[in-house]
């Protein structure tokens, strides 16, 4: 059964409007409607079509072609060679229902990978393993990522991976390795296949929090230097980035995890070592995470701490400034009153000459008094 419901589309973390999309999409996983048979899989309207990639290779050779359809897959299937089946896309039911026939997926398995996002997890079947990941690639500009939804099936002698888009992944280092005979992936089987492109995922963010590392320096000096407005909006949008990534990465680890835990007849044990070090590298990142959401959470400790500082002084200027003009004010109030100088006890001095002058050189030395005071004491500024 096809639905078509509107949901967002994974897009790269840039602006605000984007980034509350990917946000949201993160939050709201998409489900089939209550009552839906098991197996019902969600279909984007604006996905695009499947595109199938095959590489099939042995320690002597390595071929590469696309596939116009998934059962030309059968024939590389039954090889003693190890086959690589990408695909590219969900945008067609009927596709993905005859690659669910020719690997021969339980129908829920093909759930799990067609409506997405899932929860990263590992599940194991009768002849395969279902492997879900979420993998995420760095925006060109150093801003931000995209972040995607990986399938790993892995067979006896085949491996099959199913991508939300096309357009960015970071397994072509490991397409290079299998066509250029680098390595050892063309002596192995399929399980070291399946190790490397879970590695090739778990390495992929460590270039984005690369970006990110850097991006967080430009925002301590901003913070320190001169704060302002748009300064609180990117801590805001960089918290909200590095939530998401951590969400991603977390249930990562557990998966990974439970491959090291629940010994499978398709890991050899040599593989489970380098899958130990798999686990390694996840959990360096989630600890660049975290570090770098405790120094996004400073920064923001930073931002408050500059704003209070910056009120302080100007209300520091301000209260000098009203401090030096109150004894001026009381000056000119006194000599402001109208007296009459020929009755005793008022003021004799209104008649002296240069009156005028005098209390204008009075006004100048009380100011002047106060300034040097405050300054002697570091109110003003503090001295040399």
């Amino acid at each position: 059964m096809l639905h078509n419901p509107t949901r967002f589309k994974p897009s790269p973390i840039e602006d605000d409007s984007e980034e509350n999309d990917a946000e949201l999409e993160f939050y709201n996983f998409n489900e089939p409607e209550p009552g839906s048979p098991p197996g019902t899989l969600i279909i984007d309207e604006d996905s695009g079509i499947p595109n199938i990639f095959l590489i099939d290779y042995n320690e002597d050779e390595a071929m590469g072609i696309q596939l116009a359809t998934p059962e030309e897959c059968t024939p590389h299937l039954d090889t003693h060679s190890v086959s690589w089946v990408d695909v590219q896309g969900l945008g067609s039911e009927d596709v993905l229902q005859r690659l669910g026939k020719v690997f021969n997926l339980h129908a829920l398995v093909l759930e799990d990978v067609v409506n997405i996002p899932q929860r990263p997890k590992v599940e194991s079947f009768e002849d395969h393993e279902l492997i879900i990941l979420h993998m995420v690639t760095s925006r060109k500009d150093g801003k931000g990522f995209y972040d995607e939804q990986v399938s790993l099936i892995l067979g006896k002698n085949y491996v099959l991976t199913v991508q939300e888009e096309p357009e960015n992944d970071v397994f072509e280092p490991i397409r290079q390795r299998i066509h250029r005979n680098r390595g050892i992936i063309r002596s192995q089987k399929s399980d070291y296949l399946a190790y490397a492109l879970i590695d090739a995922i778990v390495d992929g963010f460590f270039p984005v929090l690369e970006d990110y590392g850097e991006r967080l320096e430009e925002l301590q000096d901003e913070v320190v230097d001169k704060p302002t407005r748009q300064t609180l909006e990117k801590i805001h949008k960089i918290k909200r980035e590095l939530l998401l990534l951590r969400r991603a990465i977390w249930p990562q680890r557990d998966a990974i995890n439970s491959l090291l835990r629940e010994k499978s007849p398709l890991i050899d044990p040599e593989i489970q070592i380098y899958l130990r070090d798999c686990y390694d590298h996840t959990v360096q990142v989630m600890d660049m995470v975290e570090t770098y959401r405790e120094l996004a959470a400073n920064l923001m400790d930073i931002y408050l701490s500059s704003l209070s500082n910056s009120t302080n002084e100007i209300m520091r200027f301000l209260t000098v400034i009203s401090t030096v003009f109150i004894p001026l004010t009381f000056i000119a109030g006194v000599y402001g009153m109208n007296f009459d100088t020929s009755l005793p006890g008022n003021l004799p001095e209104l008649k002296l000459p240069y009156g005028y002058v005098l209390c204008w050189l009075l006004m100048l030395s009380v100011s002047g008094g106060l300034l040097f005071f405050f300054w002697k004491k570091g109110w003003l500024f503090s001295p040399k």
